[in-house]
């Protein structure tokens, strides 16, 4: 609510007159407009002191993650505990998270009274955004004082990125559905068994072979060795100097008609937005196919997260994909050297990446001298702003017999992530 500083001067004025007045004239009727004035300034002045003192508010969330495209919901809670009653109270909300809902403008909160509202907010932006802090605002009925008070944050929402259904994605050329059998044991329980041993302290009773145990007096528990398959890896590109984008003017979301028409969110104009999505698109599609998944990615310093399955692995690479920022030094051809070498052979490889230089090239070359087959999702630059051509390194990297995705701004990447099987098919 708006302050009225010219009625504040306006009572000032009429102090200032009546006691002019009442000095020269005599005339009560000047000494009774001072009163008046002065009466109005020191009541609508305590009248605001009084009005912040019984407000709290508390603010809650079912949940602390959500995904890109999501409708965000945020409960607020104002209660009054002391006289007198509130006559408006304004609440802005100061998070960080864009577009936030949650201000409002509540009038007549009396003594005892609670208030609820309920704030939605379209996500359109992965990272992490504080909750709060929450200014409060009130004041006396004529508008002549205000009164602030800050609430902190206690809360921090976690933005996954943008994931989409993807109905096939081949996996990398060269490499048998099975994958190469790995003689290695594991702690985990898989579907080839490669032995008994016997029981030490802390070995669950389930592995406890029983048959074999009987036969010779004591535990004995099973072994196991890892899952043939072939590990998945996405090599995400995060060099800065790689990423083109256009800034665009944000669209504003009007919360109180979400229950009419739920708005569609479209990526940002940025390619290591898209490059992103992929990565966070590709991860869930591999895991649902219950294979291991793991992630490379340069963004100012490496990040790594090791090959692996479930629900859990899905979880961790969401939220590393949540904070990484298109910040990184390092080149492509630099993250590929550095972490190849650390896969097992056979491992599937996916490229990810907007970049048009020959280093991808020699990224590519890298992985094949080392059995490893890659498939690249190149991010066109050119339409996203930036310079150059991807038509050549595309013509280069098919010329290598490595199948390629591209994708330009706009593109729905449910479908053009499934276009490397149709190069697969004619190869």
């Amino acid at each position: 609510m708006r302050q009225i500083p010219g009625l504040r001067w306006l009572l000032v004025g009429m102090v200032i007159f009546g006691l002019a007045g009442w000095a020269v004239t005599g005339l009560t009727i000047y000494a009774r407009m001072s009163y008046l004035g002065l009466l109005m300034i020191v009541g609508a002045g305590i009248w605001s002191l009084l009005s912040m003192r019984g407000i709290h508010l508390v603010r809650h969330t079912r949940s602390l993650r959500a995904s890109m495209g999501e409708v965000f919901e945020e409960h607020f809670e104002v209660r009054n505990n002391a006289w007198p009653a509130c006559l408006w109270l304004e609440v802005i909300n100061q998070s960080s998270l864009p577009m936030a809902g949650g201000s409002r403008l509540l009038t007549g909160i009396g003594a005892g009274q609670r208030r609820f509202y309920t704030a939605r907010t379209l996500l359109n932006r992965r990272g992490a955004f504080i909750l709060g802090p929450t200014s409060l605002s009130s004041g006396d009925p004529f508008g002549l004082f205000s009164i602030r008070k800050q609430v902190a944050a206690r809360d921090t929402l976690v933005v996954l990125p943008m994931k989409v259904p993807i109905n096939y994605f081949p996996p990398p050329p060269g490499i048998l559905p099975g994958g190469k059998a790995v003689r290695q044991r594991t702690i985990d329980v898989t579907p080839h068994a490669a032995g008994v041993r016997e029981y030490v302290p802390g070995d669950p009773m389930k592995r406890i072979h029983w048959p074999t145990s009987a036969h010779r007096g004591r535990f004995m528990v099973k072994e196991f060795e890892q899952d043939p398959q072939a590990d998945i890896w996405l090599f995400l590109d995060a060099q800065s100097e790689i990423q083109a984008s256009v800034k665009e003017q944000a669209v504003i979301y009007r919360e109180d008609r979400w229950w009419i028409r739920r708005p569609k969110v479209a990526l940002p104009h940025d390619t290591f937005e898209y490059a992103v999505s992929a990565a966070a698109s590709l991860a869930n599609y591999f895991l649902l196919q219950r294979r291991s998944v793991g992630l490379a990615c340069a963004a100012g310093r490496v990040t790594y997260v090791s090959a692996d399955h479930g629900e859990r692995q899905l979880t961790k690479i969401m939220e590393t994909l949540a904070f990484v920022q298109p910040i990184g030094k390092m080149s492509l051809l630099g993250l590929v050297t550095m972490q190849a070498k650390l896969l097992q052979i056979g491992a599937g490889v996916i490229i990810i990446t907007a970049s048009i230089e020959s280093q991808l090239l020699l990224a590519v070359e890298d992985l094949q001298h080392r059995n490893l087959r890659p498939v690249v999702v190149i991010i066109k630059p050119e339409t996203f702003g930036g310079m150059g051509d991807s038509e050549t390194i595309i013509a280069g990297l098919v010329h290598r017999n490595v199948p390629v995705c591209s994708v330009e701004f706009g593109n729905d990447l449910s479908v053009q992530l499934a276009l490397p099987a149709i190069y697969l098919r004619r190869h």
